[in-house]
């Protein structure tokens, strides 16, 4: 099968052999080309020994979402050949290391083998095990360079940029790619029927993943105090704010840092310190995940019993208990909604890429302090740590952080009496004040019952006031979070309703659909509490199909419970198996259901 700029090949490793590096320079190289593409890191929770792959897909319609099928596999793990020969489309290759021998129950008929001796050109060509074992990827880089049509100029000037500096490690990767690409060219018919051709499609966009997004948008939002407990696949949030607080937040006269970073003894205890710096008037936040949620819940219902903003970043992964740390899924949903004991509502963002991360940042931390309350941004590990080719991110100078209802000294003087708790406006948010403004300012934080006044009460009367205004609150922000994302059809009777990074695969999925003439129209959700549009939508449609990536439709259920929609009026389509979703999986199960509802109308 011919096809230009329309592929996906896949690399098998072992988990801490170097190969990162080698599969970011042909991500990177395919993408300076000028040619859309991504990249899937599906790597185990060890330091080093378990299989690892790295998916990369490019697309000349952009697609972004996991391929559905491989056409190329680089097979390097002798513990996984088998896998990873199975995973090759018919009429599609295997690249594997022919320094030793492919075992003949491996070899598969309808598919093109090419063995390559990685190891023994490492062995010919350079000292020293390390060294060996580390520049094999870069040999492999080099082989797909030439079977691929990659750029070697784009290739040469990336190794220049990251080695120039060190010239012996320039002089040794460019040997190892030169190795593997004169060895391919030498032995292969190259490139291969698939393969790349310039364009001009990556212009007004970047490569960045979620965590770097997210991190930048607190940076861009004004937040100057972060708390956390390391936690996989969460971690490297936090890393990349200090590293922007490192160069953005450190006064130029003084050297002075303008920033608070603590890593906690525990999650508990970094909830605690983002609440405390939350009341006394700082944007503050944690990143998390599904763990470190459980561990946060009374931290959390104290800060929305007590109307005290703060920002929880959950890039969600498999659970419950440790589950699979690396793998990804979107099931923290009613976690998130109704987070700690009692009755709670929290408002909680869903961004579908890191160009939204970003920006949801940004909003998220308005949002806490427009409506004093814990906000969540809810992405998930694919999100957060593969690559994304997502728009250059733009920004308006003019922003101005949303500090919500905060009363100054002035303010102060104009009223009566301050009454913490005492709703004014009708729409449930209380106007606050900061430590330090002043005695008439003053109050007392207690998760104990309190009233209006925020003083202690028991009263049955006071306390059901009190829980009534903060549901008024989250009501109101319906209005305020952003709004479902529509992709509509002429003709559309079925429509497809997704959430956070399902969206890629399912846009894909729309387009596939109607190559089969099925029409549907697509609702994303990008934000909890849902408002009128979201009802709506479902009202439009003779069937409404909810996908999302959790075994127990969460988004359906909090659908359900929030608007009454009849659960049976919703199909799920449910994966949760730890990998990104493909748009294949999408398709087949809304085809089928067409085809039974067809045959019983029939």
């Amino acid at each position: 099968m011919s096809s230009i700029n329309d592929f996906s090949f896949k690399i098998g490793t072992v988990n801490g052999t170097g190969s990162a590096s080698a599969n970011g320079l042909l991500m990177q190289a395919i993408f300076r080309m000028g040619i859309p593409v991504t990249g899937k890191n599906i790597f185990p929770s060890n330091i080093q020994g378990l299989p690892t792959w790295y998916e990369i897909r490019v697309s000349k319609d952009g697609y972004t979402a996991r391929p559905s099928e491989v056409d190329l596999v680089v097979a390097l793990n002798p513990a996984t050949y088998a896998k990873d020969v199975a995973t090759v489309r018919p009429g599609g290759f295997l690249v594997y290391d022919s320094s030793w021998p492919l075992e003949p129950d491996l070899v598969r008929e309808g598919i093109t083998i090419l063995g390559i001796p990685f190891g023994r050109l490492c062995v010919e060509n350079f000292q020293g095990d390390r060294d060996r074992t580390l520049l094999r990827n870069i040999v492999y880089a080099g082989a797909l360079a030439a079977l691929l049509s990659i750029d070697m100029e784009v290739v040469g000037a990336m190794l220049a940029e990251k080695y120039g500096k060190k010239p012996k490690l320039l002089d040794s990767n460019h040997k190892a790619i030169k190795l593997g690409y004169d060895y391919a060219k030498a032995n292969f018919a190259c490139p291969l029927p698939f393969h790349l051709e310039k364009m001009d499609a990556t212009g007004d966009s970047i490569l960045i993943d979620g965590n770097t997004a997210c991190a930048l948008g607190a940076v861009y939002a004004g937040a100057t105090v972060g708390a956390w407990y390391p936690i996989t696949p969460a971690t490297a949030l936090m890393e990349q704010f200090k590293a922007f607080c490192e160069r953005y937040r450190i006064d130029k006269e003084t050297g002075e840092h303008n920033y608070a970073i603590l890593q906690a003894e525990d999650e508990l205890a970094a909830a605690g310190i983002v609440i405390g710096a939350g009341w006394a008037g700082a944007r503050s936040f944690t990143n998390t995940s599904g763990p470190g949620i459980s561990l946060m819940q009374e931290f959390i219902g104290l800060a929305y019993y007590t109307d005290i903003p703060a920002v929880f970043f959950d890039v969600q992964r498999c659970g419950p208990a440790t589950g699979m740390p690396t793998r990804t899924q979107q099931a923290d949903l009613m976690s998130l909604a109704y987070a700690s004991h009692g009755d709670t509502k929290h408002i909680v963002l869903f961004p579908a890429n890191p160009g939204e991360a970003f920006e949801m940042a940004v909003q998220s931390f308005d949002l806490a302090e427009r409506f004093q309350t814990p906000v969540f941004v809810a992405t998930d590990l694919d999100i957060g740590m593969n690559d994304w080719m997502v728009k250059r991110f733009s920004w308006d100078d003019s922003y101005r952080p949303d500090r919500g209802k905060v009363l100054d000294a002035a303010a102060l003087e104009k009223i009566q009496k301050f009454s913490r708790y005492l709703d004014v406006d009708g729409d449930g948010i209380a106007a606050r004040t900061l430590p330090g403004v002043g005695g008439k300012g003053a109050y007392f934080v207690r998760g104990s019952g309190h009233d209006k006044h925020a003083a202690y009460t028991e009263d049955s009367d006071a306390y059901q006031e009190l829980v009534d205004r903060l549901k008024r609150k989250f009501e109101h922000a319906a209005t305020a979070v952003p709004a479902p994302v529509f992709t509509r059809q002429a003709g559309a009777d079925i429509g497809l309703v997704t959430i956070g990074g399902c969206d890629a695969a399912v846009r894909e999925a729309a387009d596939l659909l109607r190559a089969k003439g099925i029409v549907v129209d697509i609702m994303r959700v990008r934000g909890f509490p849902f408002g009128a549009d979201v009802k709506a939508f479902f009202d439009q449609h003779d069937t409404n199909f909810v996908i999302e990536q959790n075994r127990d439709a969460q988004l359906r259920a909090l659908l359900a419970i929030e608007l009454g929609i009849p659960r049976d009026a919703m199909v799920a389509i449910l994966d949760y198996a730890g990998m990104p979703l493909t748009a294949k999986v999408v398709v087949d199960a809304v085809s089928a259901h067409v085809t039974r509802h067809a045959q019983v109308s029939a």
